[in-house]
Parts: structure tokens; sequence; C-alpha cells
């Protein structure tokens, strides 16, 4: 959030202070199948930081209560952890599905200039490179081939991947995002 940020939705005043202290939760995986008898699980990253968010000794928050880290190291493509307190194979079945979370800072940016994280995306403006507004960015979806930005345009929604060649520049100061559209995106029937 920038600092000239005044108060929230319900009109509260908000420090400096509080924003530099506001948290947010980041998916950063998912627990996936059992892995051998001896509590070691496969993750599905959603992360483009593995090493960064699955350090041994790392905390997640889940809907399960919080998990503790103890190892984890890659099999292949795959990434497999062991937690805390997880020794046996059907420890590690009953975690199937359970979506692993940090707090980071809300200011917090990925080491690469060019990732962010979704909730800096969520609320800009696109608009086009000719200044037109296109609409807000309302949600990303995570695809097998890409992320893909959907923008509220007139009551609807608008799919826009998320690629340099179509998203240009993104401008979290000023809360918008440049789009360069491919003809016949925008075309209202």
């Amino acid at each position: 959030m920038s600092s000239n940020a005044e108060g929230d939705a319900f009109g509260v005043a908000v420090s400096d202070a509080d924003l530099e202290s506001a948290r947010v939760e980041l998916l950063v995986g998912k627990i996936g199948r059992a892995h051998g008898i001896r509590g070691d699980v496969a993750i599905e990253v959603r992360t483009d930081e593995p090493e960064r968010r699955f350090a041994d000794g790392t905390t997640f928050d889940t809907t399960r209560g919080t998990l503790h880290l103890a190892s984890a190291r890659w099999h292949g493509q795959r990434l497999l952890a062991t937690f805390v307190g997880v020794a046996d194979r059907n420890a590690a079945e009953a975690l199937s599905g359970t979506e692993l979370r940090v707090d980071i800072g809300v200011d917090e940016r990925p080491d690469d200039p060019e990732e962010f994280y979704d909730h800096q995306l969520i609320g800009l403006t696109a608009v086009t490179d000719a200044g037109e507004v296109v609409g807000d960015v309302s949600e990303v979806l995570h695809l097998p081939g890409q992320e893909v930005l959907v923008v509220r345009r007139n009551g609807a929604e608008v799919l826009i991947p998320f690629v340099s060649e179509i998203v240009p520049t993104v401008d979290i100061s000023a809360s918008r995002l440049v789009v360069v559209l491919p003809l016949g995106l925008l075309d209202e029937e």
C-alpha cells in the first residue's frame, strides 16, 4: 500500500505504522499424496520462490492448524516435504489437500521485479496503451499454461492473459496496469 492511504473502506484512519505492519496470507503450496511410509508428502508448489518459501523450519497456516516444516527436498520435478509430528504414511495421507499459507508483509515483493503477488494485482485498474479504461482486476487465475487476469468491465468479466506481450506495464504505486489487447478481445456482442 502506498503511504498516501488515508483510511480504509469504513473511513477509519490508518497510520503509516499500521500499513507497515499489515500482513496478508500468501498461498504457496498444497499438500498432495503421501510419499513412502515415513510421513513424507508431495507438495504442489504454488510459488515461484520454492527455495524461499519451503526452507527448513518454515511455519504454515492451514485450516488444520499450524504446520512446521522439518525438511524439504526435490525428487525429480516434485517437492517432497516432512512436517514436524507427521511420522507415518497414515498421518501424511490425512494432510492431503491441505493448502499451505504464509504471512507476508502487505508491501513485500517477490525477488524478481517482474513477478507480483495476487493481492498486489487485485484492485488495479487496467487501461489500454491508448489510455482507455478497461476495468478493474478482480481475480488472478492460475491456469496450467499461464496466469490470467479477471477484469470487471461493465458488469461482465474479461479474461486477459497475464503475459508481458499483453500486459507490458504493471505500476503498483499508480494502481494501474497497461494492456495491449489482441484484436477482438473486448468485442461486445
